[in-house]
């Protein structure tokens, strides 16, 4: 009868352990290995989404920055063009949400451009991060962020709206050898190229097959996607970016068995991030790279 009751006891105690354990993560799930490749299916990715753009002004230098100190894998760039030709990183191609001007960028020259203010709108709005520095703010040119980051960081780069601007697929890749990054020795994923626009992907897969290839899809319902579209996509690219709200983890399981990768967009809250991680996602965009990191971490005591 002792013997049954010590059993028994130390049955309750190792149940009420492994209930009180925070749920395991999937056997797919990436745990950051820095020793794998950027783009090995085994490394999870946090990627600083146009920075850190929840304490900083989006897509300057000041974001990038603080992106870096907060562990993000990459700096995310969205890309437009100027007037006269000139790579700069903004997402909107009006420039009125993000500067003290109004219009589109692509009449603007650089020298238009260097004058702008692409900070005061975010100490207006953010008063909890606001900083003198930030007022100070410009908009930087894709040589700029090569020139101040250099190779010690990674790119991600999303050729925005490339039907306004004919030439931007061979200037990209124009400025991505001028500052040598499409040399042999560049390890693997350093820059990644992202678009919705599939022929701009091809064509950059044309001109140098080497440069992984993201393919971006925005679903307004459930994501969905045919086994013939993924193999597509695999004639070119690496892997797909999903708004993280339409994914499912059958959706996820279906590209990962396609192997592709899948990098989830726009994900700030830590449930959500754990949850996509179970779920086997390879990587997250997101505003707040340092909650992200937090949330790697926790997963790789578990």
């Amino acid at each position: 009868m002792k013997k049954f009751l010590l059993l028994l006891f130390i049955f309750i105690v190792i149940g009420y352990g492994c209930t009180n354990k925070q749920a395991p993560i999937n056997e797919k799930t990436i745990i950051n290995d820095e020793n794998e490749s950027l783009l090995s299916p085994n490394r999870f990715l946090n990627i600083a989404h146009r920075g850190a753009s929840g304490y900083a002004p989006e897509h300057t230098i000041e974001s990038y920055e603080l992106g870096e100190r907060m562990h993000g894998d990459y700096i995310e760039i969205d890309l437009q063009m100027t007037k006269d030709g000139v790579l700069v990183a903004m997402h909107d191609m009006d420039v009125s949400r993000t500067t003290d001007h109004k219009g589109s960028i692509k009449e603007l020259t650089i020298d238009d451009v260097e004058k702008l203010d692409a900070g005061s709108w975010f100490n207006e709005m953010n008063k909890d991060y606001a900083q003198p520095a930030f007022a100070n703010a410009k908009v930087p040119t894709l040589d700029e962020i090569f020139e101040t980051f250099g190779h010690e960081s990674n790119y991600y780069i999303e050729i925005k709206t490339p039907e306004e601007y004919p030439n931007m697929v061979d200037e990209l890749l124009k400025t991505l050898e001028k500052h040598g990054f499409l040399r042999d020795d560049v390890p693997e994923g350093k820059v990644i190229i992202q678009s919705f626009h599939a022929e701009s992907l091809q064509k950059v897969h044309q001109l140098n097959e080497n440069i992984p290839l993201i393919q971006l899809y925005r679903f307004d319902r459930t994501a969905a996607i045919s086994e013939k579209e993924l193999q597509k996509v695999r004639s070119y690219a690496v892997g797909i970016g999903v708004n993280y709200k339409s994914l499912t983890k059958r959706f996820v399981e279906k590209v990962r068995a396609n192997d592709l990768l899948i990098h989830a967009y726009t994900v700030n809250d830590e449930k959500e991030m754990r949850k996509l991680m179970n779920w086997g996602v390879t990587g997250i965009f997101t505003d707040y790279p340092d909650v992200l990191h937090e949330v790697i971490e926790e997963a790789k005591n578990i």
